[in-house]
């Protein structure tokens, strides 16, 4: 038979329509389907079936057919022979309702007339790529009931082929992903490890200070809450997190008498206290952190915007923003905590003291984000109340201190603290 120009042209167009339409399904079985759909339309077919390969369970499974009713095996045992066998017929394929051509191919009628004859197939190509079966393609006879010419088998080798590029990209993209979700379920773990050791580093360093159990993870909370506020990604809150944690970690150094006098330390001893932020920085700075600012954090967050604090009289932007965040939630913490020579203040002092410092020891943006923070939680914005949970039930007077917020803020972004803010 011979192709007029009409027929190879809705061959040609059938070929790029079926290119497209691997291309664009994600669905494997969905994929198949429809690639079947344009093979059996293409060639005027009665009746096709792709089987799927599957070496793991040694079968081959129906993922798509047509014509030949609902009835099929879920699947049918394909032994290593028969594989070799199909691949020794190749993509050529093999016509059921002609001689048999090959040994292999007597083997496998024999083997297997489930696939040749009873289901009235009348053509049986093998999908190989790379050397491999993936599956079969399984033809029946074309409603003219002419013969597959030369040119049909053709047309049908290359879309076979196409399926067959289809099945394994898709077998390819579930190796990756499910390589992805290994990998992710590594790093999840790798993480949850060093969270894990971040967490027993911060109990460790709040252990030696009997008077402020906690603290470090409680800072921990109030960074992660402040980072939010100000719009950090997910991974910038979690190095806060961590710099909260361990941003007290150079007091390993500092002898523990000191750490727990029960009188406030002397300009004789404050020293001593003092050089924990360069001992943190020395020490964290010989760990390969996923966070590579958490050494400077540490190093910083006692530095004041106007250029008061330790150790390096840092002022405005010389401070990372990292430090600047932690010293809000450091204090924060020390002023609602009690101490042995000095009582906690009340949230009405606390706020007060926010909005004095602000431009001074407060870095002005982080004081705003903290407000608001707490004031979201006041107000039932915010889905949780983490900075209210941390504090005792009868320590916060909401109705008292909500306007006092509404102030605090109204008054930094009012550029009441704008020159103190740009001390350099």
């Amino acid at each position: 038979m011979h192709y007029g120009i009409e027929k190879f042209l809705h061959a040609f167009t059938s070929l790029a329509d079926l290119g497209q339409e691997i291309a664009d399904t994600r669905d494997r079985k969905e994929m198949v389907e429809s690639a079947l759909q344009v093979v059996l339309g293409t060639l005027a077919i009665r009746r096709g079936a792709v089987v799927e390969y599957v070496e793991e369970k040694g079968s081959v499974q129906f993922i798509a057919a047509r014509g030949i009713g609902s009835d099929l095996p879920p699947e049918i045992p394909f032994t290593d022979t028969d594989v070799k066998d199909s691949c020794e017929i190749g993509a050529g394929g093999l016509s059921v309702s002609e001689p048999h051509s090959s040994n292999a191919a007597v083997r496998l009628a024999k083997r297997h007339p489930l696939l040749f004859e009873n289901l009235g197939y009348d053509l049986f190509m093998p999908l190989i790529m790379r050397d491999k079966l993936l599956g079969i393609l399984l033809l029946g006879p074309k409603m003219s009931e002419e013969p597959f010419s030369a040119l049909d088998r053709d047309v049908i080798c290359s879309m076979g082929r196409h399926i067959g590029v289809g099945i394994y990209n898709h077998r390819l993209i579930a190796e990756v992903e499910v390589r992805a979700e290994e990998n992710q379920r590594l790093y999840d773990d790798l993480r949850a490890t060093y969270q894990d050791t971040v967490r027993a580093f911060a109990a460790a360093i709040d252990f030696k200070d009997k008077y402020t159990r906690g603290h470090s993870e409680r800072v921990g909370r109030y960074c992660e809450i402040i980072a939010r506020e100000m719009g950090w990604n997910d991974e910038q809150v979690e190095g806060m997190i961590v710099a909260g944690y361990l941003h007290d970690i150079g007091k390993i150094v500092v002898d523990r008498d000191i750490i727990n006098s029960p009188y406030k330390i002397d300009a004789k001893l404050l020293p001593e206290l003092n050089r924990h932020t360069i001992a943190g920085y020395e020490i964290l700075s010989l760990i390969k952190h996923p966070f590579a600012d958490i050494p400077l954090m540490a190093r910083h967050h006692h530095e004041r915007v106007d250029g008061g604090g330790y150790p390096d009289g840092l002022t405005g932007d010389q401070i990372p923003m990292g430090a600047k965040i932690l010293t809000v939630a450091d204090s924060f913490d020390a002023m609602t905590t009690d101490r042995p020579y000095k009582r906690r203040r009340t949230m009405e002092e606390i706020i007060k003291d926010l909005g004095e410092n602000a431009g001074k020891q407060f870095e002005p943006e982080v004081v705003v984000a903290f407000a608001r923070a707490l004031l979201k939680e006041i107000t039932g914005e915010a889905q949780g109340k983490e900075i209210l949970n941390t504090l005792s039930d009868d320590y916060v007077d909401i109705e008292n201190i909500k306007p006092l917020l509404i102030e605090l803020i109204r008054s930094i972004e009012s550029n009441s603290y704008s020159a103190a803010a740009n001390v350099t």
